[in-house]
């Protein structure tokens, strides 16, 4: 529901408004939206008693951190979404922030620092792979993690793969017949369907069940397989079923940490913070061991805040069967009723919060000394990355005193050129935002001009283009008045002074050099180039600027090379394609898909092309006498 307002001025300058708005919300469970005078969402809450929570941040009694204050003198409006039950105000408020991401609201950081597991169930016959990238293309794919453990995450993976036949590549590596990884037992034959959709999802649901904490179940239902198989006489499948459960018992080797309670399954949390991030550790513990190491990053905040929300969206992502019957928390949480009920909803029996009265490090298994450990876990990690928050600060201090630039740069931009001898010639941008990448601000592109093609290159018109493309929505702006965020504090050229003056040249056409610092960075013997000098900088290859500027330097040249070979590779699998007549660009695309490659679509029957998407009898005979044109 959402008030009539005509008025932008932040409520708390206008008492009166600001009660008659209150009076508005109603008593009950729900979900609420504070909006600022633009209209743009600031925070999005829930509550019980929508009413007491959302008058409880203009109380003058109420002790609020800094960070709620300056949101409150910015609310100009509060809008609110009643529910029926304050679990289903629970799940309504993390689909919104996950929607919406309000700035003042304490949003996990995902920064690809912790891999996940993944299974898609989405396909006919599921993939599992560790990923970086958390993109849930459909709700029927599942993700485990993220782990901290990278290397015990990808160790568990490859053991599984060889306890289990399961799907080894993406794509298959021949056409007609399965790979070598089928005739050792290792892949059932996925390639070529020489196993039922329905028998794979059976051996990936056990699979599942590892991720899922649930390994010693998976061994007692194995072990009563086996013994049913041996009783009767069929001696392969026992002894297959006897491997199986030897290898998931490995799994347990190196698990030091157990309880003497192995009747509960328990989470515990913990956090550690300073002024700027948190550093979030959660660990699982099933049957007594500790079977999984969650770590999640936030931005700094109250820790009881950033526990509940942890809680709250990993619990949502995760099946039934993996909630845990007690969580383990150093500090109540602001909405642990609700939590704990929607929980329970959720796994059909009671699920309790704890908060131990002591945390005693190396004192024993008890609860106390369980989050102790956890706890110390996460002040590792958040020391760590205070040292490599450091290094890099370090490092953009340094670049900031070698290039005698006014603040040290937040965001750098790295540009390259690839191609061979002028053929798919390509650029890349690469960016890095306080000394660490952004993946997600990377961009290529394709040279358009018509002099750069095989056999003849020009690097200079190429970075000239390149520059011209990516400044141009700048042309004669005053970057200074304006402030655009994606306007870089330094742009870094792959290559010597040509490379160089060509992009200074550009910019000062548009009345941006005067904004914009621009250097190169020489490959042959990592000389940095200001515009207009004819000697190097005297620096120190080892020193920590010059390191920084040649790892952007070295991902701009890897981002560019990995786009020209797969610009490369398509042009030479289309190459013969285009001769043939009748074979148009979008029908040689649905060929390659249905193929995979030009040699199965050389050795392919008239027949067996004719089952192609778009490709009739008669192209098909066409498409078989280019390649046989003796036959013909």
């Amino acid at each position: 529901m959402r008030g009539t307002q005509t008025e932008f001025s932040p409520l708390i300058e206008d008492r009166e408004r600001l009660e008659s708005r209150l009076r508005e919300i109603p008593p009950v469970p729900g979900v609420y939206i504070m909006r600022d005078g633009e209209n743009r969402i600031l925070y999005i809450g829930k509550s019980k008693k929508l009413r007491s929570r959302v008058r409880s941040y203009f109380s003058p009694s109420q002790q609020l951190s800094d960070r709620i204050q300056l949101m409150v003198r910015q609310v100009a409006d509060i809008e609110f979404i009643v529910t029926d039950t304050e679990e289903e105000s629970l799940i309504l408020e993390a689909n919104l922030i996950k929607q919406h991401q309000p700035y003042f609201n304490v949003l996990l950081k995902d920064d690809k620092k912790y891999p996940y597991l993944c299974i898609t169930w989405s396909e006919t016959y599921p993939r599992i792979f560790a990923t970086r990238k958390r993109r849930r293309q459909n709700p029927q794919d599942r993700y485990y993690g993220p782990y901290v453990d990278a290397h015990q995450l990808y160790s568990t993976l490859n053991l599984l793969k060889r306890i289990f036949p399961l799907r080894q590549r993406p794509k298959p590596l021949f056409k007609d017949r399965p790979c070598l990884n089928y005739d050792i037992g290792r892949c059932p034959g996925v390639c070529q369907q020489l196993i039922s959709p329905s028998e794979y999802r059976e051996i990936v649901q056990r699979v599942a069940m590892v991720f899922q904490g649930r390994t010693e179940e998976l061994v007692n239902s194995l072990q009563k397989q086996m013994e049913t198989a041996a009783a009767a006489q069929n001696f392969e499948v026992a002894a297959r079923l006897r491997d199986q459960i030897r290898g998931l018992q490995k799994l347990g080797v190196d698990r030091k940490v157990t309880l003497p309670d192995d009747r509960v399954s328990r989470d515990a949390i913990a956090i550690a913070s300073d002024d700027q991030r948190a550093c979030i550790q959660l660990f699982q513990f099933r049957a007594g061991q500790l079977v999984g190491r969650l770590g999640f990053l936030a931005n700094a905040g109250e820790a009881g805040e950033i526990c509940s929300r942890v809680l709250s969206e990993h619990y949502r992502d995760v099946d039934a069967v993996e909630i845990p019957t007690e969580i383990v928390v150093e500090t109540d949480l602001p909405d642990r009723e609700m939590l704990a009920a929607w929980l329970g909803s959720r796994k059909g029996k009671q699920v309790s919060f704890v908060v131990p009265q002591r945390q005693v490090r190396n004192g024993g298994n008890n609860r106390g000394s369980v989050l102790a450990m956890v706890k110390q876990n996460a002040e590792y990690e958040l020391q760590r990355l205070q040292r490599m928050s450091d290094r890099n600060t370090a490092a953009l201090q340094d670049v900031a005193e070698i290039l005698d630039l006014p603040k040290v740069p937040h965001r750098i931009e790295g540009y390259d050129i690839s191609h061979v001898q002028g053929s798919d010639a390509v650029a890349s941008r690469v960016v890095f935002l306080d000394g660490l990448p952004a993946n997600q601000q990377y961009r290529h592109y394709k040279i358009k001009n018509p002099n750069v093609q095989g056999g003849h290159s020009d690097d200079f018109a190429s970075m000239a283009e390149v520059i011209q493309r990516r400044f141009r929505q700048y042309r004669d702006m005053d970057v200074e008045m304006s402030h655009p965020d994606d306007f870089p504090d330094l742009v870094l050229i792959d290559g010597g002074k040509g490379q160089l003056s060509a992009a200074v040249d550009v910019l000062q056409q548009m009345n941006l050099l005067q904004h914009l610092r621009v250097v190169g960075l020489a490959k042959q013997r990592e000389e940095i180039f200001l515009p207009g000098e004819s000697l190097p900088l005297e620096t120190d290859a080892e020193q920590p600027g010059v390191q920084l500027l040649r790892r952007l330097r070295d991902e701009a040249h890897r981002f560019a090379v990995s786009f020209h070979r797969s610009r490369r590779d398509k042009r030479m699998k289309r190459s013969l394609l285009e001769d043939i007549p009748g074979l148009g660009f979008q029908r040689q695309k649905q060929l390659l898909a249905h193929f995979r490659s030009v040699d199965y679509i050389r050795i392919a029957t008239p027949e067996q092309l004719a089952e192609a998407p778009g490709i009739g009898p008669h192209l098909a005979k066409q498409i078989y006498d280019y390649f046989h044109p003796d036959a013909s």
